[in-house]
C-alpha cells in the first residue's frame, strides 16, 4: 500500500500578523503550492533524502543559495521531528501501534521565505500520512496543537497555531485565539467558512533572494508582554478588524474588504521595520487598484482585484521586481 497525502500553502486574509497574541485572523489554504509526503511499508524505518536535503552544489554562490532557502539541515529534520512527535502521542495515550517500518519521502514546490508555512505544510502532510498508515486518529484541534508543539519542541521553530491550524482544517477559516479560551479548551475556536464568499484575490510572491521574510523583526514581543499601550491596542484592533472582515464575506462588502485589508498592513507597517521590497510589493499592488497586505511574515502578499485588466497589470508591474502573481485555487479536501 503506498500513502500519498498533501498539505497546502495557506495565506492569512485578516487579522493578527501573528496569533501569538491571543488574536483573531481569517486564513485560507490553496492548491497552486503545496507539501507531499508518499510513505509505504518497507524492512526498516528509512528516510529518503530529496533535492533540498542534498550536499552537492556547482558553486559556493549555489551553495549559499540553499542554505538561505532550506537552511543548514533541509526537510529531512522536519519529518524525523514529526515522526518522533507522533510515536510520543501515541504512547501517550495508550494508542498501540503495529511494529511495521516504513518508507518516507516529501516534496514541496511551496515557496521559501515568503510567509507562506512551507515547513509545518511538510509537518502536515507527514502526519497526515503516518496516520493513515498506522490507523490512527487525531482530532482536527488537537493535531493542531501537536504539529505547533513539534516546531517548537523539537526543532526550536518560533511559531504560532494559525499556520498549523488551517492547514489541517483547510478550505477557509475563521479563528480566535482568545486567552482564556485557550487556558480553558487547550486551542481555540475555529470556524469553518465558506470559500465561495471569497471576492477575486490574487496572491504576489518574490522570487529573489536578496532580502528575507519580515519575520525576525523588531522587539514587539517585549512590548506585548510589557503590556505597551500601542501594542496592545494595535492586536485589539486586528483583532477587530478580523470581525469586520467576517461579516463582509457574509455580506459581500468586498469593498469594506479591501480597506479593512489596508488598513491591516497599514498599521503594521506602522510599528514593525519592513524591508524596502516587501514595501514596494504593496505600493505598487496599490497603485493599480488592488488591496494589498502580507500573507504572511513578508515576501508574499494578498489582496483583491476587481476585473482581469487589474490582475494583469498587476502581473506587469510586478513582474519588473522579480515578483510572480497568481489567482489562489483556494482548497479543501479532508
Amino acid at each position: 500500500m503506498i500513502i500519498r497525502t498533501k498539505a497546502y500553502a495557506r495565506a492569512a486574509l485578516i487579522g493578527n500578523p501573528s496569533d501569538g497574541y491571543f488574536g483573531k485572523t481569517i486564513s485560507f489554504t490553496f492548491s497552486n503550492f503545496y507539501a507531499s509526503v508518499t510513505l509505504y511499508e518497507s524492512p526498516e524505518l528509512e528516510i529518503i533524502p530529496t533535492v533540498r536535503d542534498g550536499s552537492t552544489f556547482t558553486s559556493i554562490d549555489a551553495l549559499m543559495d540553499d542554505v538561505r532557502l532550506f537552511g543548514y539541515y533541509g526537510g529531512i529534520r522536519l519529518l524525523k521531528a514529526a515522526i518522533k512527535t507522533f510515536r510520543q502521542y501515541t504512547i501517550r495515550k495508550g494508542i498501540e501501534i503495529d511494529n511495521r517500518n516504513f518508507t518516507i519521502r516529501y516534496e514541496s514546490n511551496i515557496p521559501n521565505l515568503v510567509g507562506m508555512a512551507g515547513s509545518s505544510a511538510i509537518i502536515t502532510a507527514c502526519f497526515r500520512a503516518l496516520m493513515a498508515f498506522y490507523g490512527v486518529t487525531i482530532p482536527k484541534a488537537e493535531l493542531a496543537n501537536i504539529i505547533l508543539a513539534t516546531e517548537h519542541n523539537e526543532l526550536g521553530i518560533t511559531a504560532g497555531l494559525q499556520d498549523r491550524v488551517i492547514q489541517v482544517y483547510e478550505g477557509l477559516v475563521y479563528m480566535d485565539f482568545d486567552k482564556a479560551l485557550m487556558e480553558k479548551q487547550g486551542h481555540g475556536n475555529y470556524v469553518e467558512l465558506n470559500p465561495t464568499t471569497l471576492p477575486n484575490l490574487f496572491i504576489a510572491y518574490r522570487t529573489d533572494l536578496s532580502e528575507m521574510s519580515d519575520v525576525f523583526h523588531n522587539n514587539i514581543r517585549a512590548r506585548f508582554d510589557a503590556g505597551e499601550k500601542e501594542i496592545v491596542d494595535a492586536m485589539k484592533y486586528w483583532a477587530d478588524i478580523t470581525d469586520e472582515g467576517r461579516d463582509c464575506l457574509l455580506s459581500g462588502d468586498f469593498d469594506k474588504l479591501s480597506k479593512l485589508m489596508n488598513d491591516n498592513f497599514d498599521l503594521r507597517a506602522k510599528l514593525y521595520k519592513l524591508s524596502e521590497g516587501n514595501l514596494r510589493m504593496v505600493k505598487i499592488a496599490r497603485e493599480c487598484g488592488a488591496s494589498a497586505k502580507f500573507t504572511g511574515s513578508g515576501g508574499a502578499i494578498v489582496g483583491i482585484y476587481k476585473d482581469e485588466a487589474m490582475f494583469e497589470q498587476l502581473k506587469e508591474k510586478l513582474s519588473k521586481y522579480s515578483v510572480n502573481v497568481i489567482k489562489p485555487n483556494i482548497v479543501k479536501e479532508n
